[in-house]
């Protein structure tokens, strides 16, 4: 055999798997959209949930550091947070020091796929988060840290998570890690697959068969469809490949590499007692200044999960977010205009990110205001492709939301692109992503959210 025989055949897989995908991404599959709704309301009413803010002193199974003051469950799984402190010579700010989550574990945001009628569906998970403001989302089928899916809670198991572990049972489609938010999470990964099954597989009563198009479309619903949904989502290569990029995809891995040497960013491990301009009170853990985010400590109770009570630390963020980006067609072909980022809390530095990335009230009265923010929020109606408000990591975040936003910009819009930034494909997204710390989290989101337009 040949050393193109393998490549050829890896390559036909591809097409035929992209073209499964496409089919679903235009289906309406075995659940009538009206059956889903019922579905969704019977899963919302079902469980019985509540969340408790509490005090640091009546987390259960978590304590102080008594050298560091940084939170810690017992076990030493889970999470834990701490204190970091930052240096770069990119970007307005050189300096600071804040409050991090490390999780250095990497987790499972797996979906079953399964040809229904000739047609993949995705078994999808109506799943309750504490910090999620609805309490329940459509989530993946799986989704789990190790910790939870090696039962460190001494809870039951984790439904369908043979699919995904061990000896494969499937044809992979999708399968790579990806980071989660670099701004709050210090180096969290997660693996993104999506395996299809040909065996028989009755779905719970928390989950419901839909098709790819579906869950896109699910999407223009406000804090439906959860964020490890979404970035698995954004993993499955729907887009159509094509010519007519602005840039090869040559170019902008070069691009982004040269971001990434030519600039440094150092993340530094301190105490969290020692976080200067943050404060430690019985509840909360906050900046002087109230900006950013605090952290809380609530109580839990969901029988719908794999422990029915328990207690943990969350991340707060004071305002709601914006994650938008510009898009424009260039010779025909639609592009979007991404930003290299650096986030402390990355692998490698930088990622691509959305056109505008931002809390816009930490900058109300700020000389470092983002660019773009002012063209996104000030676009006419008539130029607002997608516009949702969707719901962050919901296990380690409490009411995080950000508004979501593809902008299209008038023909006059300058083609020239600013150091930082670059005008890609769809398709190059699509690729991208494919591969492990090249997009991030909210980028995503929105490739997600595109599949859905394009």
């Amino acid at each position: 055999m040949t050393l193109g025989t393998p490549l050829r055949r890896l390559r036909s897989e591809d097409l035929r798997t992209a073209a499964e995908l496409r089919r679903s991404a235009t289906s309406q599959g075995v659940t009538p959209d009206d059956r889903f709704d019922q579905w969704w309301a019977q899963r919302s009413a079902a469980g019985s949930f509540a969340v408790d803010r509490v005090a640091f002193h009546e987390l259960r199974g978590w304590h102080e550091h008594p050298a560091t003051g940084d939170l810690r469950h017992d076990s030493g799984k889970f999470f834990q947070i701490g204190g970091l402190a930052v240096e770069t010579d990119h970007g307005p700010v050189g300096r600071w020091a804040q409050p991090i989550i490390t999780q250095p574990e990497i987790g499972v945001l797996g979906i079953l796929a399964k040809k229904i009628g000739g047609v993949l569906h995705c078994l999808m998970q109506a799943k309750m988060e504490p910090g999620n403001v609805n309490l329940v989302q459509l989530s993946p089928t799986v989704q789990a840290t190790r910790s939870n899916y090696t039962r460190v809670h001494r809870g039951s198991p984790i439904r369908y998570l043979e699919h995904f572990t061990g000896a494969r049972r499937g044809r992979v489609l999708v399968d790579s890690i990806q980071s989660e938010q670099g701004s709050w999470f210090y180096r969290k990964r997660n693996r993104n697959i999506v395996v299809e099954t040909e065996e028989d597989v009755p779905a719970h009563e928390d989950f419901l068969w839909l098709t790819v198009g579906q869950v896109v479309e699910l999407l223009r619903r406000d804090d439906l469809v959860n964020m490890d949904a979404r970035t698995v989502l954004s993993c499955m290569p729907i887009a159509a490949t094509g010519e007519g990029a602005l840039h090869t995809t040559g170019e902008v891995l070069s691009w982004l590499t040269e971001i990434r040497s030519r600039y440094t960013m150092t993340a530094t491990a301190i105490p969290l007692r020692e976080v200067p301009v943050w404060r430690r009170g019985a509840d909360e853990i906050y900046r002087e200044d109230r900006k950013y985010f605090s952290i809380q400590a609530v109580s839990v109770r969901a029988d719908t999960r794999e422990v029915p009570g328990w207690t943990q630390p969350l991340l707060v963020p004071h305002h709601q977010g914006v994650a938008a980006f510009l898009a424009r067609r260039i010779e025909g072909r639609p592009h979007v205009l991404v930003q290299a980022r650096m986030e402390p809390g990355y692998v490698n530095g930088a990622e691509l990110a959305p056109t505008v990335q931002c809390m816009p009230a930490n900058y109300a009265d700020s000389r470092y205001r983002p660019r773009y923010l002012d063209e996104v929020l000030a676009a006419g109606p008539d130029r607002v492709l997608f516009d949702t408000v969707l719901s962050e990591e919901g296990g380690r975040f409490f009411h995080a939301r950000n508004r979501y936003l593809v902008v299209e910009v008038p023909d006059d819009f300058p083609l020239a692109e600013p150091e930082d930034y670059r005008w890609l494909t769809v398709d190059q997204l699509t690729e991208l992503v494919r591969h492990s710390h090249y997009v991030n989290v909210q980028a995503r989101t929105l490739l997600a959210c595109l599949h859905s337009l394009w």
